[in-house]
């Protein structure tokens, strides 16, 4: 894989997890959302105005794009695998900015996830 294949693919995963968390965060203040038809109304009508929620579609669209393009020079048994970059950083980003706990199993699921991205990267 030669560096712009690789980089499109990391920037595809970077755009993914920032929508990810983009998201988290538009439904932070919100709680759990119930999934009533009676409130379904009001509760998109309050998603809408999220900004979060739109920087966090708007990364999902230019993510797709950016994938497409990775995957124009990648086989997709080589870059779907990297999708698992993605967890790697929403977890330390979580971790930092909303408090999520990372705990021994997760970091150690973290360092498979590591290994294995490394040597799927060198095959």
């Amino acid at each position: 894989m030669n560096l712009v294949s690789f980089s499109l693919i990391l920037t595809g995963v970077l755009l993914n997890a920032v929508a990810q968390l983009a998201l988290k965060a538009s439904v932070n203040s919100m709680g759990a959302i119930e999934l009533k038809m009676a409130d379904s109304g009001a509760v998109a009508l309050r998603l809408m105005g999220e900004p979060w929620l739109w920087v966090g579609l708007f990364c999902y669209g230019i993510s797709v794009i950016v994938w497409i393009l990775a995957l124009s020079r990648v086989d997709v048994s080589i870059a779907y695998p990297m999708l698992s970059i993605g967890y790697v950083v929403n977890a330390f980003a979580a971790w930092a900015l909303f408090g999520e706990v990372l705990s021994i199993a997760r970091l150690s699921g973290i360092g498979v996830i590591i290994l294995g991205v490394f040597i799927l990267a060198r095959s």
